[in-house]
């Protein structure tokens, strides 16, 4: 029986579903090389037939885990913001993104799931700043250059919608989850917006979906997104069970056992472009950053043989 990552290693949980979920394997996302339409972007690029970088982020602290009592007066419970120590672990992580990646980001995707929104924020500001001052730890007084990045909501991020990423007690009896994305489009760095990208997902998955339906959903995220820029580098901050699944799917004979807040997973691939304007891409590879230890893993094998 599948078991959510986050029920591994934290005390948070998360988890979504479609139809198409339904149809979707772990494997979709892990093809070989496949052809491809370019698609144009005014963000600056990659250089051509050279590497993409994808960066899977979870987001930070969430209040109801920093004060339990949060919940009992919560008008959307099921909908937590982040409590200030997430605020600063997001600002902190952009800091470190920004710093020690060796690649700059072009693109943030980002659930619709307040501390998803609130925790991009953060990051961009951190991946945007003017003469970051390295004793500021939140976006409060930090001035930021809006053309560095490009944000937009997508659905296809969201928490997995099942009880036991979110309680049957949280989620809303009328199936309504009530998100308003113009108003969470306000609450990243203004002038970072994209509102022109097509959703992968057009609407929220419905209640209940599987472990493996949110899985294979958040892979499908994944790689329609990069396929659709291809020549830009993306950052996708989502929930602990999206880290968890993109390092199970391309990294052999792994599963995550745990995914600390603001821990994350860093993806490449190949692209290689052809005159003809189609490209084709190598496989996804997962890179373990040497001061990274956010995500806990252990060996499938292993784990099997202690089942």
């Amino acid at each position: 029986m599948a078991r959510c990552f986050s029920c591994f290693g934290s005390s948070n949980k998360e988890k979504n579903h479609t139809d198409d979920d339904k149809r979707g394997t772990l494997n979709e996302c892990s093809s070989s090389a496949q052809f491809h339409r370019v698609c144009s972007s005014s963000v600056p690029a990659v250089d051509r037939d050279s590497v993409q970088h994808v960066v899977v982020m979870r987001h930070g602290d969430r209040i109801d885990n920093a004060e339990p009592l949060w919940v009992s007066t919560a008008a959307r419970p099921f909908d937590p913001p982040l409590a200030e120590p997430g605020k600063v672990r997001a600002f902190c992580t952009g800091r470190k993104l920004r710093n020690n990646l060796g690649f700059p980001i072009h693109r943030v995707f980002v659930s619709p799931f307040l501390r998803c929104i609130q925790t991009a924020s953060e990051v961009i500001s951190a991946l945007c700043a003017i003469n970051d001052d390295p004793l500021e730890m939140t976006s409060d007084n930090i001035s930021i250059d809006p053309s560095k990045v490009k944000a937009s909501i997508e659905y296809g991020l969201c928490e997995l919608l099942n009880r036991e990423a979110i309680g049957p007690k949280m989620a809303p009896k009328n199936g309504n989850w009530g998100f308003n994305v113009s108003e969470l489009e306000s609450m990243l760095p203004a002038g970072t917006v994209d509102k022109s990208v097509d959703r992968v997902y057009k609407e929220l998955p419905r209640w209940e979906e599987s472990i493996m339906e949110g899985r294979a959903r958040y892979l499908r995220v994944i790689r329609a997104l990069a396929d659709k820029f291809p020549s830009e580098n993306l950052l996708f901050v989502t929930h602990g069970e999206g880290i968890g699944a993109a390092v199970t799917a391309f990294m052999k004979d792994t599963t995550v056992y745990g995914v600390e807040y603001c821990a994350y997973a860093h993806l490449h691939r190949q692209i290689f472009f052809s005159s003809s304007g189609t490209f084709t891409t190598g496989n996804f590879e997962i890179v373990i950053p040497q001061d990274q230890s956010g995500v806990t893993t252990v060996p499938t094998s292993e784990l099997a043989l202690n089942l």
